[in-house]
């Protein structure tokens, strides 16, 4: 049982508890009292009650930090209302109408709860949320959530810190509660991942470009770190950092931006035209008959035709054609003296 559930059942068992004590009580609490504590509708009022606590608490949840700084806008405006019209009758006093003393504090009231609101909508103010997360305000592209395979992966501290990423990033606590898991693993390929993940958000830190924060926000209802990092980026209107191709496809089925390591690192590959010639170094033995594999220096395999005995040299190749594939790009060439060496 979630700890959301059970709060809400105690809720529900407080008022009920309550409403029977009312029901077990005789009398009155007063003479003008419209309803005898004794009826039995004191424990349907009571249920009522509960209800409606529970449904004000699922709306208002999520933007519990900017209701807290619109109640306490609610009552600072409803007294400087007050405080203004005596200011208003001392100034004016040939004009001072005691029946207008209500408009000017509710005015001032309605404004006092709005406004922290509407900021939020229009990107007025910075707020900070008690819950640690960023200012709700900020458009997507200024809040990116990491997940656990971009930290891990580690490429985001260099492109970071050429300046290309900006603005907040947000570390879930619940993402750290993973790599943590993964740094104490008994395999030691993930172990060591989840250790240089670490390393890279210390790193971070001292970026001046960005600015890491940690966020406490869990969803202890939801299962799985992808649905909640899913949540949590609805609820602060973030995109996601990810290298996660299940996730990149959820999120965006979701409506949510999502920034892709691979995406831009293929993005960012040479864009090779075929009859163009560069160097490469031919290390193995390709799939078919007399071809010998070489690779960029960002991973891209190069089919090299007739170039099987010439594995473990370097060779000067020409682009014949170019072929996109799901798991990435195979460049095909052929040596540049390709006629010499059939020879």
């Amino acid at each position: 049982m979630s700890k959301t559930l059970q709060r809400r059942i105690i809720v529900l068992a407080g008022y009920i508890l309550l409403g029977a004590i009312h029901y077990l009580i005789r009398g009155k609490i007063a003479e003008q009292a419209p309803v005898q504590i004794g009826d039995f509708w004191v424990l349907l009022i009571a249920l009522a009650f509960a209800i409606i606590t529970l449904l004000l608490e699922a709306v208002f949840y999520s933007k519990r930090g900017i209701f807290l700084y619109a109640l306490v806008g609610l009552i600072a405006g409803f007294y400087s209302g007050d405080v203004l019209y005596k200011l208003f009758c001392m100034l004016f006093g040939n004009y001072c109408i005691p029946e207008i003393q209500p408009y000017f504090m509710l005015a001032f009231a309605y404004l006092g709860f709005f406004l922290p609101i509407n900021a939020t909508q229009k990107g007025g103010y910075a707020f900070q949320f008690p819950t640690g997360l960023p200012d709700s305000e900020k458009k997507a592209t200024e809040i990116k959530l990491l997940d656990t395979s971009v930290i891990i992966d580690g490429r985001i501290f260099d492109i970071a810190e050429t300046g290309f990423v900006s603005g907040s990033l947000v570390v879930p606590k619940f993402v750290l509660n993973e790599i943590q898991a993964l740094a104490d693993s008994q395999d030691p390929i993930k172990r060591s991942r989840a250790r240089r993940g670490l390393d890279v958000l210390n790193k971070l830190k001292e970026i001046t470009t960005v600015e890491l924060r940690i966020s406490s926000r869990d969803f202890p209802e939801l299962r799985g770190v992808d649905t909640k990092l899913i949540q949590l980026a609805k609820e602060i209107h973030a995109s996601i950092l990810t290298n996660d191709y299940n996730l990149n496809k959820i999120a965006q089925l979701e409506g949510i931006q999502i920034l892709n390591l691979n995406d831009l690192a293929n993005a960012m590959k040479p864009l090779l035209l075929p009859g163009e010639e560069f160097e490469i170094d031919v290390i193995k033995e390709g799939k078919e008959n007399n071809q010998g594999v070489g690779y960029l220096a960002d991973g891209t395999m190069v089919v090299v035709a007739s170039g099987l005995n010439q594995i473990g040299k370097k060779l000067m190749v020409r682009v014949t054609s170019i072929l996109q594939t799901s798991a990435g790009r195979i460049i095909f060439t052929e040596p540049k003296d390709f006629k010499d060496l059939r020879k």
